[in-house]
């Protein structure tokens, strides 16, 4: 049967989320959602393409163009995300969308192309992987909430209940201030560029019933703040983090684990810890946690570019950038952050 390969338009929306919503490989950043938000938030090229037989979709494939001087000029599938590669029902029409992008990225003379991880991309010797660099953490939950702490290991089980002791309080937002705040504090703290305060705007927009803000507080202060994403029985939180005092309260434990708690009595059983970096600080913290790791390493095609991207903190022609940017005020990091922070998907 014909196989065609198309964009996305805005008819064919539904249609797409339903082919994510049953795909036993479809995650929340294969959304046709994420289209919008980029557009709104970013304003980079999108090429969503998809495969089509007998008018029905049978794979996809979420393109971005994200081209700057200083990062480079790239096709990412999703960016900003930490999944979002290729879905397809057989090997034919995953090899097609695989061309398509290759052939989108010669057209558009982009450096490389970016997989994220989605459905394996078959072994092809114009691809290149970063071995064992990244893994994505994630653990099943409890039907009660009550027997959440007996998963946990037990010196971070040891954690919590300390900061159960510390009168900390959370509520859930639907305002994007107070988890803006406090995420900007954290990521100039790594040293890395935040995002604008639109992509947080735009993803309630996007996915209204899908995003929620949780927020913990001190003393009627917000010290720890997460925007989680819910999907498909899973709960996702993505950006989050605390506040100087947040290490002392140990509030971002007691946040990660009322969100567990909060997820459980929504009726969600799996907790998506989101990827994290080999050897990295929130790797490491994230072991404590004793859930399991999966690898999640990104798959590339070179097109002008002879290596393949370090675009991450942990490169050392970074070093003294990251350093200069973790002793900048925090105003002057929101207003400067988003201009860089658009170009690193």
């Amino acid at each position: 049967m014909t196989m065609d390969v198309i964009y996305l338009n805005d008819d064919m929306c539904g249609a797409w989320d339903d082919y994510v919503d049953h795909h036993p490989d479809g995650s929340f950043y294969h959304l046709s959602g994420w289209r919008q938000v980029i557009d709104r938030t970013f304003s980079h090229p999108s090429y969503f393409c998809c495969v089509l037989e007998l008018g029905a979709i049978i794979a996809v494939l979420p393109l971005v163009h994200v081209k700057s001087r200083l990062f480079g000029n790239t096709l990412v599938s999703t960016p900003f995300c930490i999944q979002g590669g290729i879905l397809a029902n057989n090997l034919q029409a995953h090899q097609l969308l695989l061309d398509s992008a290759i052939s989108l990225a010669q057209e558009l003379g982009v450096d490389y192309v970016e997989f994220k991880p989605g459905l394996a991309v078959n072994e092809r010797p114009e691809l290149s992987k970063q071995e064992d660099t990244n893994v994505i953490f994630g653990c099943q939950l409890p039907s009660q909430s009550q027997d959440i702490l007996a998963t946990i290991k037990k010196k971070q089980r040891a954690v919590i209940r300390q900061s159960l002791a510390n009168q900390l309080s959370y509520q859930i937002e639907h305002d994007v201030d107070n988890v803006y705040r406090i995420y900007s504090y954290s990521v100039r703290n790594l040293g890395s560029p935040v995002f604008s305060k639109a992509l947080f705007k735009n993803l309630l927009l996007a996915f209204p019933k899908q995003c929620e803000i949780l927020t913990v507080f001190h003393d009627d202060k917000a010290v720890s703040s997460v925007m989680s994403f819910y999907y498909r029985q899973r709960v996702i939180p993505h950006f989050g983090g605390g506040l100087f005092a947040a290490r002392a309260l140990k509030s971002n434990d007691f946040m990660y684990y009322q969100l567990m708690c909060h997820s459980v009595e929504q009726g969600y059983d799996y907790f998506d810890f989101g990827r994290s970096k080999i050897g990295s600080g929130a790797y490491q913290y994230k072991k404590h946690w004793g859930m399991t790791a999966e690898p999640a390493d990104n798959q590339y095609y070179l097109h002008r570019a002879n290596v393949l991207p370090k675009v991450n903190v942990n490169n050392p022609k970074y070093a003294l950038a990251i350093k200069v940017w973790k002793k900048l005020p925090l105003p002057l990091s929101q207003l400067i952050g988003p201009k860089l922070s658009q170009y690193l998907g």
